[in-house]
Protein backbone atom coordinates (compact mmCIF):
# COMPACT_ATOMS: atom_id res chain seq x y z
CA UNK A 1 0.00 0.00 0.00
CA UNK A 2 1.06 3.45 -0.84
CA UNK A 3 1.79 5.97 2.08
CA UNK A 4 -0.15 9.92 1.15
CA UNK A 5 1.11 12.30 2.72
CA UNK A 6 -1.22 14.47 5.60
CA UNK A 7 -1.39 17.24 2.71
CA UNK A 8 -4.08 14.85 1.30
CA UNK A 9 -6.49 15.24 3.40
CA UNK A 10 -9.14 17.95 3.46
CA UNK A 11 -8.76 20.86 5.56
CA UNK A 12 -10.81 23.79 6.58
CA UNK A 13 -9.88 25.92 3.69
CA UNK A 14 -9.64 23.12 1.07
CA UNK A 15 -13.35 22.41 2.00
CA UNK A 16 -14.69 26.07 1.78
CA UNK A 17 -12.67 26.20 -1.18
CA UNK A 18 -14.37 22.87 -2.75
CA UNK A 19 -17.63 23.98 -1.91
CA UNK A 20 -17.80 27.32 -3.13
CA UNK A 21 -15.93 26.05 -6.64
CA UNK A 22 -19.30 23.47 -6.98
CA UNK A 23 -21.44 26.15 -5.83
CA UNK A 24 -22.45 23.86 -2.64
CA UNK A 25 -24.50 25.52 0.58
CA UNK A 26 -24.48 23.00 2.88
CA UNK A 27 -28.60 22.28 3.52
CA UNK A 28 -30.14 21.71 6.90
CA UNK A 29 -32.64 19.19 4.57
CA UNK A 30 -30.19 16.77 4.11
CA UNK A 31 -28.65 17.37 7.36
CA UNK A 32 -25.10 18.38 5.81
CA UNK A 33 -22.21 19.51 8.02
CA UNK A 34 -19.23 18.90 6.97
CA UNK A 35 -16.02 17.62 8.79
CA UNK A 36 -13.12 20.41 8.42
CA UNK A 37 -10.47 18.68 10.33
CA UNK A 38 -8.07 16.35 9.39
CA UNK A 39 -7.40 14.79 12.69
CA UNK A 40 -10.66 13.96 13.61
CA UNK A 41 -10.97 11.87 10.71
CA UNK A 42 -7.97 10.29 11.41
CA UNK A 43 -9.35 9.40 14.79
CA UNK A 44 -12.13 8.20 13.45
CA UNK A 45 -10.75 6.00 11.01
CA UNK A 46 -8.77 4.55 14.17
CA UNK A 47 -11.55 3.84 16.17
CA UNK A 48 -13.02 2.24 13.55
CA UNK A 49 -10.45 -0.08 13.54
CA UNK A 50 -10.19 -0.28 9.71
CA UNK A 51 -7.49 -2.73 8.21
CA UNK A 52 -5.12 -2.68 5.42
CA UNK A 53 -7.31 -5.79 3.59
CA UNK A 54 -10.73 -3.82 4.84
CA UNK A 55 -13.32 -2.76 1.73
CA UNK A 56 -14.99 0.26 3.57
CA UNK A 57 -18.63 1.57 2.36
CA UNK A 58 -19.13 5.16 3.20
CA UNK A 59 -22.33 6.57 3.38
CA UNK A 60 -22.66 10.39 2.51
CA UNK A 61 -19.32 11.36 1.78
CA UNK A 62 -19.98 14.86 1.29
CA UNK A 63 -16.86 16.75 -0.42
CA UNK A 64 -14.54 13.98 0.66
CA UNK A 65 -13.03 14.39 3.91
CA UNK A 66 -13.62 10.82 6.07
CA UNK A 67 -13.36 9.32 2.32
CA UNK A 68 -9.94 10.55 1.90
CA UNK A 69 -8.70 9.02 5.44
CA UNK A 70 -10.55 5.85 4.63
CA UNK A 71 -8.47 5.53 1.40
CA UNK A 72 -4.91 5.93 3.71
CA UNK A 73 -5.85 2.76 5.69
CA UNK A 74 -8.53 0.44 3.93
CA UNK A 75 -7.94 -1.82 0.79
CA UNK A 76 -11.24 -0.54 -0.92
CA UNK A 77 -13.46 2.38 -0.23
CA UNK A 78 -16.91 2.78 -1.87
CA UNK A 79 -18.91 6.05 -1.13
CA UNK A 80 -22.71 6.37 -1.61
CA UNK A 81 -23.61 9.79 -2.24
CA UNK A 82 -27.27 10.93 -3.00
CA UNK A 83 -26.20 14.69 -3.75
CA UNK A 84 -26.45 14.48 -7.29
CA UNK A 85 -23.01 17.84 -7.15
CA UNK A 86 -21.44 16.25 -4.76
CA UNK A 87 -21.35 12.53 -6.15
CA UNK A 88 -19.90 14.28 -9.45
CA UNK A 89 -17.11 15.97 -7.78
CA UNK A 90 -15.95 13.41 -5.33
CA UNK A 91 -14.18 11.36 -7.53
CA UNK A 92 -12.14 14.32 -8.72
CA UNK A 93 -11.27 15.19 -5.40
CA UNK A 94 -10.11 11.91 -5.15
CA UNK A 95 -7.82 12.13 -8.27
CA UNK A 96 -6.71 15.40 -7.32
CA UNK A 97 -5.86 14.37 -3.37
CA UNK A 98 -4.38 10.92 -3.72
CA UNK A 99 -3.83 9.70 -7.42
CA UNK A 100 -2.28 6.75 -6.48
CA UNK A 101 -5.08 5.08 -4.62
CA UNK A 102 -7.86 6.27 -7.19
CA UNK A 103 -8.48 3.08 -8.79
CA UNK A 104 -9.21 1.61 -4.76
CA UNK A 105 -12.39 3.91 -4.72
CA UNK A 106 -15.71 3.87 -5.84
CA UNK A 107 -18.73 6.03 -6.27
CA UNK A 108 -22.52 4.78 -5.77
CA UNK A 109 -24.99 7.58 -6.82
CA UNK A 110 -27.64 6.69 -5.13
CA UNK A 111 -29.84 7.01 -1.77
CA UNK A 112 -28.17 4.69 0.27
CA UNK A 113 -31.67 3.50 1.44
CA UNK A 114 -32.15 2.26 -1.94
CA UNK A 115 -28.91 0.60 -2.36
CA UNK A 116 -29.18 -3.72 -2.27
CA UNK A 117 -25.96 -4.30 -3.93
CA UNK A 118 -22.25 -2.64 -4.63
CA UNK A 119 -19.39 -2.74 -6.70
CA UNK A 120 -16.53 -5.16 -6.33
CA UNK A 121 -15.91 -7.17 -2.89
CA UNK A 122 -17.96 -7.71 -0.43
CA UNK A 123 -18.04 -4.85 1.82
CA UNK A 124 -16.59 -5.57 5.42
CA UNK A 125 -16.72 -2.04 7.21
CA UNK A 126 -19.02 0.57 7.79
CA UNK A 127 -18.04 4.31 8.59
CA UNK A 128 -20.06 7.19 8.06
CA UNK A 129 -20.91 10.57 9.26
CA UNK A 130 -24.88 10.10 9.01
CA UNK A 131 -27.14 13.61 9.46
CA UNK A 132 -29.44 12.80 12.60
CA UNK A 133 -33.00 12.30 10.45
CA UNK A 134 -31.73 9.30 8.47
CA UNK A 135 -29.33 7.59 10.94
CA UNK A 136 -30.85 4.77 12.11
CA UNK A 137 -32.91 3.84 8.98
CA UNK A 138 -29.70 3.81 6.84
CA UNK A 139 -28.07 2.32 9.22
CA UNK A 140 -30.04 -0.84 9.93
CA UNK A 141 -30.35 -0.58 6.22
CA UNK A 142 -26.95 -1.24 5.56
CA UNK A 143 -26.54 -3.86 8.66
CA UNK A 144 -29.57 -5.65 7.41
CA UNK A 145 -28.62 -5.55 3.24
CA UNK A 146 -24.80 -6.27 3.22
CA UNK A 147 -24.16 -9.02 6.21
CA UNK A 148 -20.26 -9.20 5.36
CA UNK A 149 -20.06 -5.73 7.31
CA UNK A 150 -18.29 -6.62 9.93
CA UNK A 151 -17.57 -3.17 12.32
CA UNK A 152 -19.44 -0.43 11.62
CA UNK A 153 -18.47 3.27 13.20
CA UNK A 154 -21.10 5.87 12.52
CA UNK A 155 -21.12 9.88 13.77
CA UNK A 156 -24.16 10.94 14.76
CA UNK A 157 -26.17 13.65 16.68
CA UNK A 158 -25.09 12.40 20.67
CA UNK A 159 -28.37 11.64 21.20
CA UNK A 160 -28.94 9.09 18.88
CA UNK A 161 -25.76 7.96 20.00
CA UNK A 162 -27.05 7.33 23.04
CA UNK A 163 -30.20 5.76 22.19
CA UNK A 164 -28.45 3.24 19.74
CA UNK A 165 -26.13 2.30 22.22
CA UNK A 166 -28.53 2.34 25.38
CA UNK A 167 -28.89 -0.93 27.40
CA UNK A 168 -32.22 -2.58 28.68
CA UNK A 169 -33.35 -0.34 31.56
CA UNK A 170 -32.01 2.99 30.51
CA UNK A 171 -34.65 6.23 29.98
CA UNK A 172 -33.00 6.04 26.31
CA UNK A 173 -33.06 2.68 25.34
CA UNK A 174 -35.94 1.92 23.03
CA UNK A 175 -36.31 0.97 19.35
CA UNK A 176 -33.43 1.78 17.41
CA UNK A 177 -31.62 0.20 20.78
CA UNK A 178 -32.92 -3.19 20.12
CA UNK A 179 -32.68 -3.11 16.58
CA UNK A 180 -29.04 -2.29 16.65
CA UNK A 181 -28.37 -4.43 19.42
CA UNK A 182 -30.00 -7.74 16.52
CA UNK A 183 -27.40 -7.29 14.87
CA UNK A 184 -24.28 -5.81 16.61
CA UNK A 185 -22.97 -5.72 19.92
CA UNK A 186 -23.49 -2.03 20.52
CA UNK A 187 -21.25 0.74 22.34
CA UNK A 188 -20.20 4.26 22.86
CA UNK A 189 -16.85 5.23 21.27
CA UNK A 190 -16.66 8.43 21.74
CA UNK A 191 -17.83 12.70 20.88
CA UNK A 192 -16.96 15.10 18.49
CA UNK A 193 -16.73 18.87 18.91
CA UNK A 194 -19.23 20.99 17.20
CA UNK A 195 -16.28 22.92 15.57
CA UNK A 196 -14.93 20.04 13.48
CA UNK A 197 -17.71 20.78 11.13
CA UNK A 198 -18.77 23.48 8.83
CA UNK A 199 -21.16 24.67 9.41
CA UNK A 200 -20.81 23.95 13.24
CA UNK A 201 -24.31 22.16 14.54
CA UNK A 202 -26.79 23.38 16.92
CA UNK A 203 -25.92 19.79 18.57
CA UNK A 204 -23.04 17.83 19.83
CA UNK A 205 -22.27 14.75 17.98
CA UNK A 206 -21.28 10.74 19.38
CA UNK A 207 -19.11 7.79 17.72
CA UNK A 208 -21.06 4.46 17.55
CA UNK A 209 -19.60 1.77 17.23
CA UNK A 210 -21.12 -1.93 16.04
CA UNK A 211 -19.44 -5.19 15.87
CA UNK A 212 -21.74 -8.07 14.21
CA UNK A 213 -22.69 -10.72 16.30
CA UNK A 214 -20.69 -13.65 16.37
CA UNK A 215 -23.90 -15.88 16.73
CA UNK A 216 -27.08 -14.04 15.84
CA UNK A 217 -29.98 -13.84 17.96
CA UNK A 218 -31.11 -17.58 18.56
CA UNK A 219 -34.80 -18.06 18.00
CA UNK A 220 -37.20 -19.30 15.62
CA UNK A 221 -38.93 -16.50 14.73
CA UNK A 222 -37.83 -14.46 11.96
CA UNK A 223 -36.55 -10.52 12.08
CA UNK A 224 -39.84 -8.92 10.62
CA UNK A 225 -41.76 -11.09 13.77
CA UNK A 226 -39.20 -9.90 16.37
CA UNK A 227 -39.03 -6.29 15.22
CA UNK A 228 -43.00 -6.02 15.33
CA UNK A 229 -43.31 -6.64 18.58
CA UNK A 230 -40.22 -4.57 19.50
CA UNK A 231 -42.57 -1.53 17.46
CA UNK A 232 -45.86 -2.80 19.41
CA UNK A 233 -43.76 -2.61 23.12
CA UNK A 234 -42.32 1.18 22.21
CA UNK A 235 -45.26 3.15 21.07
CA UNK A 236 -46.99 2.64 24.29
CA UNK A 237 -43.98 2.67 26.28
CA UNK A 238 -45.64 3.60 29.78
CA UNK A 239 -47.62 0.56 29.36
CA UNK A 240 -47.29 -2.94 30.77
CA UNK A 241 -46.34 -5.32 27.82
CA UNK A 242 -49.91 -6.76 28.58
CA UNK A 243 -51.81 -3.78 27.47
CA UNK A 244 -48.77 -2.83 24.61
CA UNK A 245 -48.87 -5.47 23.03
CA UNK A 246 -53.06 -6.04 23.24
CA UNK A 247 -53.25 -4.98 19.32
CA UNK A 248 -50.23 -7.08 18.64
CA UNK A 249 -51.48 -10.43 20.19
CA UNK A 250 -55.87 -9.83 19.48
CA UNK A 251 -56.30 -9.18 22.94
CA UNK A 252 -54.63 -8.45 26.43
CA UNK A 253 -55.41 -11.77 27.63
CA UNK A 254 -53.65 -13.04 24.45
CA UNK A 255 -50.87 -10.63 24.81
CA UNK A 256 -50.60 -12.06 28.79
CA UNK A 257 -50.67 -15.57 27.58
CA UNK A 258 -47.79 -15.05 25.13
CA UNK A 259 -45.65 -13.26 27.44
CA UNK A 260 -46.23 -15.45 30.48
CA UNK A 261 -45.14 -18.65 27.83
CA UNK A 262 -41.91 -16.26 26.87
CA UNK A 263 -41.03 -16.59 30.50
CA UNK A 264 -41.78 -12.57 30.34
CA UNK A 265 -43.74 -10.72 33.24
CA UNK A 266 -47.15 -9.40 32.20
CA UNK A 267 -46.56 -6.19 34.14
CA UNK A 268 -42.97 -5.19 32.67
CA UNK A 269 -42.20 -2.56 30.04
CA UNK A 270 -40.35 -2.84 26.79
CA UNK A 271 -37.55 -1.05 27.97
CA UNK A 272 -36.38 -3.63 30.46
CA UNK A 273 -36.19 -6.10 27.95
CA UNK A 274 -33.27 -7.73 26.17
CA UNK A 275 -34.02 -8.33 22.06
CA UNK A 276 -33.38 -12.04 23.33
CA UNK A 277 -36.70 -11.80 25.16
CA UNK A 278 -38.36 -9.78 22.89
CA UNK A 279 -37.22 -13.01 20.28
CA UNK A 280 -39.05 -15.25 22.62
CA UNK A 281 -42.05 -13.26 23.12
CA UNK A 282 -42.35 -13.36 18.97
CA UNK A 283 -41.62 -16.62 19.07
CA UNK A 284 -44.77 -17.46 21.47
CA UNK A 285 -47.17 -16.24 18.93
CA UNK A 286 -45.99 -18.62 16.16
Amino acid sequence: MSSPTSDALLGPADVRELAEALGVRPTKQRGQNFVIDANTVRRIVRTADVRPEDVVVEVGPGLGSLTLALLEAADRVIAVEIDDVLASALPATITARMPDRADRFALVHSDAMQVTELPGPAPTALVANLPYNVAVPVLLHMLDTFPTIERTLVMVQAEVADRLAAPPGSKVYGVPSVKANWYADVRRAGSIGRNVFWPAPNVDSGLVSLVRREEPVRTTASKREVFAVVDAAFAQRRKTLRAALAGWAGSAPAAEAALVAAGVSPQARGESLTVEEFARIAESKQ
